[in-house]
């Protein structure tokens, strides 16, 4: 029976499978979750992580794409990646892991939904003979997914917003060198929060929203989530749970996923979201519930340089027993003073999934260097600060960190670490001699929209 979605805000009409991946936001400026929660009714073991995808997203999409369909576009999508796991675990301790999903074309864990739903867009699109241009912000990896995801494709047209000078080179190169006419890469002067509010500004500009039929793909969109639940499930599933996991997070889309996976019955223990100096989640739980907005602060870990957690407005409507009202209290206030506070009973019911801490930059620099010592292998400094988290707690095994990226993405955190730098994959070796093309615009939603009027028309 297919799933009907609601929004966080209350104000939305429920809207199908269909409906939620073409809008992205709600129109009444919330984020869609499914109307109750599905139970996960397949075996998973034995599977592999295409069908392990296929199967914890079927309950989603149903209505939409058959499970045939979902296995056929899983199957074509994950044969790209580089290993033949997909997503392998590799063990680190006795009770502890790394989960590799590194092995996607943009080596970062947003290819594993990214790529997916690139063919869920073109699948539906073909279907209903419509055209929709893509808006989305990135902190770095999301843009870089996006745009390999997106490039090409026929009835999509996409443009990427990220923070002037807050990304590494190579993750603004592979966003920057892609030479397809459907991209268009658009550098703010600001930070990720500025390029988020542009990208929210311009989906709750109805006319601009219906002139240009907007669509999104990041993790404010409902499949995005969901396709990230795979590896939540292809892990569990073989380290026979409950599994703790440890998870780098800036805007909570990651780890919420990992909710989603343990709401529909995949064997999951606790979820602890490790936070670099930009640490609004942790102080979160750290402060008794009072979520305060900060002065974004530049490090080594930048797709975590994030001092607004869109996706955190998910989970206090599920803490908050689904009070759309109250919700809309929590986001009018913080939208007024950068502030608010929940009641107790919403906190207590955070503070049961949820755990969360902070990582300073002499840790994550030490950590990069324990780890490559130790024979372990170089990470990337967003993993880095997974690791340190999951050393610093006593979590019951098994325990799984999430490593989201490859280190050669972050050449500079290696070098302030004192250790070799990491070597891109041979595709690409020549990304440094490749031609960029962006536009540099100051935060301001007329210039932006004004610009992709002249770009796309």
């Amino acid at each position: 029976m297919a799933l009907s979605y609601i929004s966080t805000r209350g104000e939305a009409p429920e809207a199908s499978f269909e409906e939620v991946l073409l809008a992205g936001l709600a129109p009444d400026g919330g984020l869609y979750l499914p109307s109750s929660w599905p139970a996960l009714d397949e075996d998973l073991r034995g599977l592999s992580y295409a069908d392990t995808a296929a199967a914890v997203l079927a309950p989603f999409t149903a209505g939409c794409f058959t499970r045939a369909e979902l296995a056929a576009m899983a199957h074509a999508t994950y044969a790209a990646f580089d290993h033949p796991a997909t997503a392998p675990l590799r063990q680190l301790a006795p009770d502890h892991w790394l989960l590799e999903l590194t092995h996607g074309p943009t080596l970062a864990f947003k290819d594993y939904a990214m790529q997916l739903l690139g063919r869920l867009f073109e699948a539906l699109l073909e279907r209903r003979g419509e055209r929709v241009t893509i808006i989305g912000a990135t902190s770095g990896d999301t843009g870089a997914a996006a745009v390999a995801a997106f490039a090409g494709l026929a009835a999509v047209d996409i443009a990427i917003l990220h923070p002037l000078d807050r990304v590494s080179e190579v993750q603004r190169r592979q966003m920057t060198t892609c030479t397809a006419p459907n991209v268009l890469n658009i550098a703010i002067e600001g930070t990720f929060d500025d390029c988020q509010d542009l990208v929210k500004a311009m989906f709750n500009d109805r006319d601009f929203n219906n002139e240009l039929r907007l669509s999104g793909i990041n993790s404010i969109n409902w499949a995005r989530i969901a396709a990230q639940t795979g590896y939540y499930a292809y892990a569990a599933r073989r380290l026979a749970g409950p599994v703790s996991f440890v998870v780098p997070s800036g805007n909570f889309g990651n780890v919420f996923a990992g909710y989603v996976a343990k709401a529909i019955g995949v064997a999951i223990d606790r979820l602890v979201i490790a936070t670099n100096l930009n640490d609004i989640l942790a102080r979160f739980f750290r402060d008794g519930g009072v979520y305060i907005g900060d002065t974004v602060t530049p490090t080594m870990s930048p797709s975590m340089d994030i001092q607004v957690a869109s996706n955190f407005e998910r989970a206090l409507f599920e803490a908050a027993g689904r009070d759309a009202t109250q919700v809309c209290r929590w986001m009018d206030r913080f939208g007024q003073s950068r502030r608010f506070e929940v009641d107790a009973s919403t906190l207590a019911a955070l503070v049961g999934q949820f755990a969360a801490q902070r990582v300073d930059e002499t840790a994550t620099r030490a950590r990069l260097r324990r780890t490559f010592e130790l024979g372990q292998g170089q990470v990337d400094p967003h993993t880095a600060v997974g690791l340190d988290v999951a050393a610093a707690l006593d979590l019951e095994g098994p325990v799984v960190t999430l490593a989201t990226a490859h280190p050669a993405k972050f050449p500079d955190a290696a070098r302030a670490a004192g250790l070799p730098m990491p070597a891109l994959p041979p595709a690409l070796a020549d990304l440094y001699e490749r031609e960029e093309r962006y536009t540099r615009l100051p935060p301001d939603l007329d210039a932006v929209q004004a610009h992709l009027r002249q770009s796309f028309r």
